[in-house]
């Protein structure tokens, strides 16, 4: 039996909530720090992921990016750099707890750049606008809030780094519901409402992307997590 609207909500909640106790464990243990690769950050953050919260797969690939590597989008494939004492740092993950997916991602600062501390606070304040704007408009489209998300950026002197803010999620795996790829994800090629259920007549769990880059475009940084729940 599928679950019910209550219980997806209560499950993709407490997916989210372990990924962001798994953000804090990262921190903790000082996996993002002058000197290291980010496939040994990535490595760690697999085992650690596994040991702790039984996560067996990620629903994508692991994605920890640094210096200018931060101004690149998920599908691209860049060099594995080293992270450098003045450096800035995303990590965007995809565990799957149990049944559920999760989908997190934050920007950290190592040093004390102050434009690159501007960009990691400008990330989650332009998150809370967009979520504003899902939350008070029942008819937005993917396409209008990709392009709100841009307006905000260049609003705040940023570039809008993404190919698109955000995309649903769901039981894992999601992209086995059926529709049209473009239904999935919060980009110019959506004109359909947000809101509208999938073709399983289910509701759609949105995350929320925001990819800011710096005017230099030398570096960037990267904020995401649900806004249906």
């Amino acid at each position: 039996m599928s679950a019910t609207e209550p219980q997806r909500q209560s499950e993709l909640r407490a997916a989210q909530d372990k990924a962001r106790a798994l953000f804090e464990d990262i921190v903790a243990a000082g996996l993002i720090a002058p000197g290291r690769t980010e496939s040994e950050v990535e490595r760690d953050i697999f085992l650690l992921a596994k040991s702790k919260y039984g996560v067996k797969r990620h629903w994508h690939k692991r994605v920890i990016r640094s210096g200018p590597n931060t101004m690149t989008v998920y599908r691209e494939e860049p060099p594995d750099l080293i992270i450098a004492e003045d450096d800035i740092v995303y990590v965007d993950i995809g565990p799957v707890f149990g049944a559920w997916e999760a989908d997190f991602g934050r920007t950290f600062v190592v040093g004390d750049n102050p434009v690159k501390l501007k960009l990691r606070d400008d990330l989650p304040e332009m998150f809370k606008v967009g979520r504003g704007h899902f939350d008070s408009n029942d008819t937005l489209t993917g396409a209008e809030l990709f392009n709100f998300m841009q307006r905000q950026a260049a609003d705040r002197g940023w570039s809008f780094g993404g190919e698109i803010a955000g995309h649903i999620v769901g039981e894992f795996p999601h992209t086995k519901i059926p529709g049209e790829e473009n239904s999935f994800v919060i980009a110019p090629e959506n004109p359909g409402r947000l809101r509208d259920p999938d073709a399983l007549g289910q509701v759609r769990h949105w995350i929320l992307e925001v990819h800011l880059i710096d005017p230099s475009r030398t570096f960037g940084g990267f904020y995401e997590e649900l806004i249906t729940v």
